[in-house]
C-alpha cells in the first residue's frame, strides 16, 4: 500500500527564480524526461518542476489509478515545496489529472494549460500496446534490441516504440525492467481513460492546445469544456499529432509563453 505521504518525483528548472511556478505532467506510458527541452527553455522564464505520475518514471507505485488519486498527488507534492498557487499544465493523462486538480482545488491553478486532452471519456485504445508491453518477458530478453522486436511486431509506428523503450531500466539484479507500473496501468486503464473527469468548474484562464493531426479534441467538444472551464481557448498547432510538444516544439513552447505572459 502506498503511504499517504509519498511525493512525486521530479525534476526542478530555473529553482531559483521568484514567479510564480509551472508544472509539468506527461500522458500515458511517459516521464518527466519526455519533457525535457521544454524545461529547460522555460525554465529561463520561471521555476519549472517536471514531474512524474504515480506508476511512472521514477514516482511511487500504487495499486490505485483514479483522476482523484492524481488531482490529490499534485496538492501534496506543492504542500511538500511549500507552493501555495502554481500554473499546471498536462499532455494527455497528464491533462486528466491537471483538469482534475482545477476543478478539485481551484485556489491552487493560476493558469491551467491543458494538451490535446479533453474532460470526455474515452474509448480504450491503448488494447495493442499494452498487449505489446505485456509480451515482452523479462526473464529471457537480455538487451533493449530485444525488447525493441518484441515490441515491433505489435506496434507498426516506431516512434511509439522508441517511446515505449525510454521507460527501460537495469535493475539492481541486472535486469531490464519497465519504470512504469504495468500491472496497474493495465488493471485500472479504464479507470483513467474510459472515465470523464468529475464535474465541477474551474473559473480561471484556461488554454487547451490541440495537435492539427490529433483527433484527440474534436471541435463537438468545445461545448463540453467550456462547460466546467468557461474560460478556456482552444489553440491548435500546426504539424503536430498527438505528441504537440515533441512534434512541433518550437510552436508550442511560444503558445505556452504567450499564454503566461512570458514573450
Amino acid at each position: 500500500m502506498v503511504k499517504n505521504m509519498e511525493i512525486l518525483n521530479s525534476k526542478i528548472f530555473g529553482e531559483n527564480l521568484s514567479n510564480t511556478p509551472l508544472l509539468v505532467f506527461h500522458g500515458l506510458f511517459g516521464m518527466l524526461d519526455n519533457w525535457g527541452s521544454f524545461g529547460k527553455d522555460l525554465g529561463e522564464y520561471l521555476p519549472v518542476h517536471l514531474i512524474d505520475l504515480r506508476n511512472h518514471g521514477r514516482s511511487f507505485h500504487s495499486e490505485s489509478m483514479s483522476h482523484d488519486d492524481l488531482a490529490d498527488d499534485i496538492a501534496r507534492y506543492m504542500d511538500h515545496y511549500g507552493i501555495q498557487k502554481a500554473h499546471v499544465l498536462g499532455h494527455s493523462l497528464g491533462g486528466k489529472a491537471v483538469m482534475q486538480f482545477a476543478v478539485k482545488y481551484p485556489e491552487r491553478v493560476e493558469k491551467l494549460i491543458v494538451v490535446d486532452i479533453s474532460p470526455k471519456a474515452y474509448p480504450p485504445h491503448h488494447q495493442g500496446i499494452i498487449k505489446a508491453l505485456e509480451t515482452v518477458d523479462f526473464n529471457t530478453v537480455t538487451s533493449r534490441n530485444e525488447v525493441e522486436a518484441v515490441l515491433n511486431q505489435y506496434i507498426p509506428e516506431r516512434s511509439t516504440v522508441q517511446f515505449l523503450t525510454k521507460n527501460l531500466y537495469w535493475d539492481d539484479n541486472k535486469k531490464l525492467g519497465w519504470r512504469f507500473n504495468l500491472k496497474t496501468l493495465s488493471e485500472k486503464y479504464t479507470e483513467f481513460v474510459s472515465n470523464a473527469i468529475k464535474f465541477g468548474v474551474f473559473e480561471g484562464d484556461t488554454l487547451f492546445i490541440a495537435g492539427s493531426k490529433s483527433n484527440y479534441i474534436l471541435p463537438q467538444d468545445e461545448f463540453g469544456i467550456k462547460q466546467q472551464f468557461p474560460k478556456a481557448k482552444i489553440v491548435t498547432v500546426q504539424n503536430a499529432g498527438h505528441w504537440v510538444q515533441a512534434e512541433n516544439p518550437v510552436d508550442f513552447a511560444n503558445v505556452v509563453k504567450e499564454f503566461l505572459g512570458l514573450n
